[in-house]
C-alpha cells in the first residue's frame, strides 16, 4: 500500500467519524481486505478461522475508532489492533502466535508500550523513510523479506540491513540496547 492509499484510508476514517456511512462502509471493506491479506501470512494453523479474526478486528476498530489520532498514520493503528486480535485467537486456542517469526519475536521483545499503536507510530518516527518503509512492511504488515524487496525495489540484503538497523534504532530510542 502506498502513501496515496494510506491517505485515502485516513480520509475515509475521518469522514466516517464525522458520520458519513458510505465512507465508513468503504473504510471497513478496505480494512477487511488489508487484514485478510495480512492474516494469510500469519494464520497457517487450521484451528484458527482467519475470517473470525477479521470480524473481531473490525469490531474492535469500530469500538476504538475514537482512539485513532488523525495526525498519525492509520495503518499501524489498524495492524496493532489486528495483531492483538490474532494473539487473542492464539491464546483462546492454546497456541503461541508465530513462534517461527523472527521479526515478531524482535517486536515482542520490545518494551510493552511500543506495542500500542500510538507508540508504534512514535517509534517509526525515529527511522529514516527507507527504514520506516521496511519495518512497516515486515514487522507490522507481515510481508516477507522477498515481498518487501520486490515492492520497494530493493534487493533482499538491503531489506534485511534496513530492518535490522530500523529495529535497532527503535530499541535504542526506547532504552533497549
Amino acid at each position: 500500500m502506498d502513501r496515496a492509499e494510506e491517505r485515502s484510508l485516513e480520509r475515509m476514517l475521518v469522514a466516517a467519524i464525522d458520520g458519513d456511512e458510505r465512507a465508513y462502509r468503504a473504510f471497513l471493506e478496505a480494512v477487511a481486505k488489508l487484514v485478510r491479506t495480512w492474516l494469510r501470512r500469519k494464520v497457517t494453523h487450521g484451528s484458527l478461522d482467519a475470517e473470525d479474526i477479521v470480524q473481531e478486528t473490525l469490531l474492535a476498530i469500530h469500538l476504538k475508532r475514537h482512539t485513532w489520532r488523525s495526525a498519525e498514520p492509520v495503518r499501524p493503528w489498524i495492524f496493532a489492533i489486528a495483531n492483538h486480535k490474532l494473539i487473542d485467537a492464539f491464546r483462546r486456542h492454546g497456541r503461541q502466535p508465530l513462534a517461527d517469526s523472527p521479526a515478531l519475536e524482535e517486536v515482542e521483545a520490545a518494551e510493552p508500550e511500543v506495542l500500542r499503536s500510538w507508540e508504534i507510530d512514535r517509534a517509526l518516527q525515529v527511522l529514516t523513510p527507507g527504514q520506516r518503509s521496511v519495518v512497516t512492511a515486515v514487522s507490522i504488515e507481515g510481508s516477507s523479506i522477498q515481498e518487501t524487496a520486490r515492492d520497494l525495489g530493493m534487493n533482499e540484503t538491503a531489506v534485511r540491513v534496513a530492518l535490522h538497523r530500523g529495529l535497532a534504532a527503535i530499541a535504542r530510542r526506547f532504552g533497549r540496547t
